[in-house]
């Protein structure tokens, strides 16, 4: 533990010279960081999905860079520290856990989730409204992700998890319904409300909606570069090939799959 807190010393010690003697350090704002923090938890997060433990450790070495840079132009403008935003969070896991650090009783995680949504609408200083906490600059398939989180908090679900299937069933049919009409504005309401649907079957199933179509990427990029490379192998181009000469070749990829 000494060695954790001297290090994290020496973090707060290096900010401190940046700030005052290195110019690009001085120049940034609160503003200026927040595009390259968003950048950097993407990067975060492929590290995670890649599983690659070596490049976890720098990204998170980066993304604890951006907090201690924040915590420093805050403290500059006298509104916290970076002991300030410690203190807050350390009263609010305590706060959050009673099952931990007071009397509750919990049966599983679930039981968890549920009160910590509950205690957050009793937290000081907060609006009583259940999706206030979600930002609205998420990402669209995360941000339905965590609409969805949040109302289950207070019960606001299906009753047992297949029954979602009906709903994307239904939602599926609407859809095709529109495609045959051909308007185009009804056509993207009906796909955003089968996304929506199949997001909140993956939660229910607790399938990362993220994380399972960057994977999808991932594969299809995998597949399509041997589908490439073999092509130019046999000194073709995919332009002059039929379909049926790319699938040949794609089913061959399928069997290369990481």
């Amino acid at each position: 533990m000494k060695q954790k807190l001297e290090q994290f010393e020496r973090l707060l010690n290096i900010m401190d010279e940046l700030r005052e003697k290195c110019p690009w350090d001085r120049e940034q704002t609160l503003e200026s960081l927040r595009h390259l923090t968003i950048e950097e938890t993407y990067e975060l997060a492929e590290a995670i999905l890649k599983n690659d433990l070596p490049e976890l450790k720098k990204e998170l070495g980066d993304l604890l860079l951006h907090i201690v840079f924040y915590a420093k132009i805050a403290d500059e403008q006298k509104a916290f520290d970076m002991a300030d935003v410690i203190d807050a969070l350390c009263e609010k896991l305590i706060f959050r856990h009673p099952h931990v650090f007071g009397d509750t009783t919990v049966t599983d995680a679930t039981h968890v989730l549920e009160n910590w949504e509950a205690l957050k609408l009793k937290e000081k200083d907060r609006k009583k409204r259940v999706l206030e906490g979600v930002p609205q600059s998420l990402p669209a398939m995360v941000k339905a992700h965590r609409i969805q989180d949040k109302v289950r908090g207070v019960g606001f679900d299906w009753e047992e998890r297949e029954q979602v299937w009906d709903k994307v069933r239904e939602e599926f049919a609407e859809l095709e319904a529109e495609m045959k009409n051909g308007h185009q504005k009804n056509m993207e309401k009906e796909f955003g409300d089968l996304f929506f649907s199949m997001v909140n079957a993956a939660r229910l199933y607790n399938i990362d909606p993220e994380a399972a179509l960057e994977r999808t990427n991932l594969k299809f990029i995998h597949r399509f570069s041997f589908l490439e490379e073999q092509t130019l192998l046999k000194g073709k181009s995919l332009h002059d090939m039929s379909l049926d000469e790319m699938n040949v070749i794609w089913e061959e990829a399928k069997k290369h799959d990481l």
